[in-house]
């Protein structure tokens, strides 16, 4: 069953990153991460595994991180949504979120649902 990611708008969460930035997909070796991508441990997705996480505005590798989720994944062609997490004091267009996660996102009929932009945040 597909949980519904929603109650996760806006909250700070932690990201275990599995596939950095500039690491190639397991499964396909043409996608190379542009962004670091991750679980939130102790979570249960629509697969069975960790909610998946796309991580934007740390453009190093990492092997973890703790930021606020900014954005939610939906996709209609598949029983996995994901979650887009950003550093506290950053914001995303919902345009450069559609740019940053076009590398896999392009495979699935998705859309996103961002939070309003918040307070004290500055965009890029």
């Amino acid at each position: 069953m597909r949980p519904d990611l929603r109650d996760y708008m806006g909250r700070t969460v932690r990201v275990i990153i599995d596939r950095p930035l500039g690491s190639v997909h397991p499964r396909h070796s043409d996608i190379i991460y542009p962004i670091n991508y991750g679980y939130l441990p102790a979570t249960v997705s629509g697969d069975g595994m960790e909610i998946d996480a796309y991580l934007l505005g740390i453009t190093t590798p990492i092997t973890e991180f703790q930021g606020v989720v900014i954005g939610i994944v939906v996709r209609d062609d598949d029983n996995e949504d994901k979650l887009i997490v950003a550093p506290v004091d950053m914001n995303f267009s919902h345009e450069q979120m559609q740019d940053a996660l076009h590398f896999q996102e392009r495979f699935f009929a998705s859309r996103i649902i961002a939070t309003p932009k918040r307070k004290g945040t500055s965009s890029l």
